[in-house]
């Protein structure tokens, strides 16, 4: 008899306390392993009630809300497909994903501040759209507290899709990939194994849960270890202090580290209960590493991964962990380096195109057959669209990117997209979208434009309020710079390098 390799069957087959704390809500209330057993079997009932079924696709719009964690657990258990989207996003962006993905439902927070959005799935989408918990008629919440929590999770050969999660396109087009139930697995157990994840550990959790890291590598890997979550809604420097000492680990991206060894309240008496930090979405710096160990003599776990592979390399637990390096593969994940203009692969210490190959990488991109053929080598291998280099002892350092991509707070930004935004502007004639360092954010995402009038009378905020209307608050510039002419090549294509170069002291003044 074949076993069932429903991710949810494999994260909860081996749980030995059911009482344990799987989910601890600061002031509020503790939810037990058989809490979330029975919960999310509620959730699975009242999707089934709904007319929801394997295959099925659900777009999740949600603010960070422990019933997310519910109903992300029930999607697994019923064989939907999982599709969560930033909250940030506009109703434009969000008609994409709507049309895209073509969900059977669509989940958000409270339909009492979305009447637009909403109008425009039931009209233009025909597609059901209930509340996440507002606790009114309409809501999944109350729906799922009428139902049975016995729910038989169904069987799984591990090829099936689990989730479909939107990366933006370089040429602003999101991708949406699509991702096994395999595929996060063979992450969660791995990442369990190599990061020593146990019943004993409390992980302090301020990430959002729209992500893969977040969602997957946070709660995958604890479930799987049979550890507990301190669940936070947001970041907050203040409240991540208080909780530090009640929690063994804390998984954030640079910005969190940033500001901690930055606050006054941030010690190593703080963090003496802590026996793992990990980083990872954006480069750490050096500096703020090295800043970090001095203050709580914790050395940060830096580890390389993306929406469309999870994670790929880690820093080692118990031997050296090297500041600027990612670590190594995980166990059953090869990485190579190829040569971007010879096609070769490269020696160690060569720097070159970053491709990768494991049970961890996703299938491709839905809906996008031209696009899978162009990012996946004939032999199976993923191009990540990442620089890197291997030294001599095998650590993996990711050098840069082949692409424009800007990572801001960890979140990415692709230029294209927003580009084609400003230059719809009445006033702009051309923009170039760039990162900057930034003290906070690790690049800036900044706007270099021209105008079609002169820049006598130029108001930048008006220039963002037009932005604001059309993408997410991430992805508006932080600053708008107004030049006379970019600079260009031969060929006409502007030259980002140069802009860089130029600004890059723009955030340090």
């Amino acid at each position: 008899m074949f076993e069932n390799n429903n991710l949810f069957f494999q994260l909860t087959k081996n749980l030995s306390n059911l009482k344990k704390p799987f989910i601890l809500i600061p002031n509020d209330e503790t939810y037990s392993y058989e809490d979330m057993i029975n919960i999310s079997g509620s959730y699975a009932n009242a999707l089934s009630s709904l007319g929801i079924q394997n295959g099925d696709r659900i777009l999740v719009k949600s603010e960070k809300k422990i019933e997310c964690i519910w109903l992300y657990l029930a999607c697994l258990r019923v064989g939907v497909i999982y599709v969560s989207i930033n909250p940030s996003y506009t109703v434009p962006e969000i008609e994409y994903f709507l049309k895209d993905s073509e969900p059977k439902l669509f989940i958000i927070t409270d339909s009492n501040d979305n009447f637009e959005l909403i109008d425009l799935v039931e009209s233009k989408y025909k597609c059901v759209t209930k509340d996440l918990q507002n606790f009114g008629v309409n809501s999944l919440s109350v729906i799922a507290s009428k139902q049975k929590c016995d729910f038989q999770t169904r069987f799984c050969n591990g090829e099936e899709l689990a989730a479909i999660l939107y990366t933006s396109g370089t040429t602003g087009k999101s991708k949406g990939a699509m991702i096994s139930h395999k595929n996060l697995f063979s992450n969660a157990r791995t990442l369990s194994a190599i990061w020593k994840v146990s019943s004993a550990d409390v992980l302090l959790h301020i990430l959002p849960i729209y992500h893969t890291h977040g969602l997957f590598v946070a709660f995958n890997s604890i479930m799987y270890g049979g550890g507990s979550v301190l669940f936070h809604p947001n970041f907050s420097v203040e409240e991540t202090i208080v909780a530090l000492p009640k929690v063994t680990m804390l998984m954030g991206v640079p910005t969190h580290y940033i500001r901690l060894v930055t606050n006054k309240g941030f010690s190593q008496k703080v963090t003496r209960n802590v026996r793992l930090f990990i980083s990872g979405s954006a480069p750490l710096s050096n500096e703020i590493y090295l800043q970090f160990k001095k203050i709580t003599d914790h050395s940060i776990l830096e580890r390389y991964g993306m929406t469309e592979t999870n994670m790929i390399t880690s820093n080692p637990y118990e031997n050296e962990r090297r500041a600027g390096t990612v670590g190594f593969p995980l166990p059953g994940v090869t990485v190579r380096i190829r040569d971007t203009k010879t096609g070769t692969l490269t020696a160690n210490g060569s720097i070159g195109s970053i491709e990768v190959k494991g049970p961890n990488v996703f299938s491709g991109y839905w809906k996008m057959p031209a696009r899978n053929k162009i990012d996946f080598q004939s032999d199976g291998f993923f191009v990540t669209g990442d620089l890197g280099f291997f030294d001599a002892d095998g650590y993996l350092t990711i050098s840069g990117r082949d692409k424009d991509l800007i990572i801001s707070g960890g979140l990415n930004v692709y230029p294209a997209e927003v580009e084609r935004v400003i230059d719809a502007l009445p006033e702009v004639k051309e923009s170039a979208l760039i990162g900057l360092p930034h003290p906070d954010f690790g690049e800036g995402v900044t706007a270099v434009v021209t105008l079609y009038d002169s820049t006598e009378g130029f108001i930048e905020d008006s220039l963002k309020k037009q932005i604001r209307k059309h993408l997410a608050p991430f992805k508006v510039p932080l600053k708008i710079i107004v030049k006379n002419d970019l600079p260009k090549n031969a060929m006409g294509k502007i030259q980002k390098n140069l802009l860089r170069n130029e600004l890059k002291g723009t955030y340090f003044k």
